[in-house]
């Protein structure tokens, strides 16, 4: 089983302040671990404040009122920017355009690296993005054993769910793909 590029959407009954009603974004999933974005908790700080912080100048003012998101519990000093690719996979140069960038396959990118946030300074950059602090990470077998005690539901990540959807609706949204809605799911895990 691989979740790369899948939504994990949190069941009600998960208590964890970090997951609760949570919908992250699954970066990497393999037999190690897996690494996902939360991408419906924003932090409370936006894109234009912490552009300020890092000394930078946000030359896309579209942008300056977008929340910066808390992606999860580690490495939350860490900036983490999930965001389109830059090129069509037909120009696509052998190398990325920014120093340290995951291509995911699915379709997205997530740079680790300043020289995007420097590229969206200057007005250029990836047209979406979603920019957050920490990520969320599982150690080998955890997250398919929480998937086993219904923690969690899966599905195919769709990414105007994270660039096109408010904030608060990408739990329903997700929940949608699905063809679910929040109120019909019971905040008790069930076994048979």
């Amino acid at each position: 089983m691989n979740l790369t590029h899948h939504f994990l959407i949190a069941m009600p009954g998960m208590e964890d302040k970090t997951f609760n009603r949570s919908v992250v974004y699954l970066c990497e999933h393999s037999e190690r671990g897996a690494l996902g974005l939360v991408i419906n908790k924003p932090s409370d700080i936006n894109l234009k404040v912490l552009f300020e912080k890092i000394e930078l100048h946000l030359a896309r003012p579209e942008l300056g009122e977008a929340p910066v998101f808390q992606g999860g519990p580690v490495q939350t000093e860490r900036g983490f920017v999930l965001h389109e690719p830059v090129f069509t996979q037909a120009e696509k140069p052998e190398e990325s355009v920014y120093a340290s960038t995951m291509t995911i396959p699915g379709g997205l990118e997530m740079t680790t690296s300043k020289d995007v946030l420097e590229a969206l300074a200057t007005g250029a950059g990836p047209r979406k993005v979603l920019v957050s602090l920490g990520y969320s990470a599982w150690g080998e077998g955890q997250l398919e054993s929480e998937l086993a005690e219904n923690s969690w539901l899966t599905v195919l990540a769709d990414p105007a769910v994270i660039f096109d959807t408010p904030v608060e609706k990408r739990y329903d949204k997700a929940l949608m793909l699905l063809g679910l809605e929040a109120w019909t799911l019971s905040p008790d895990a069930g076994h048979a």
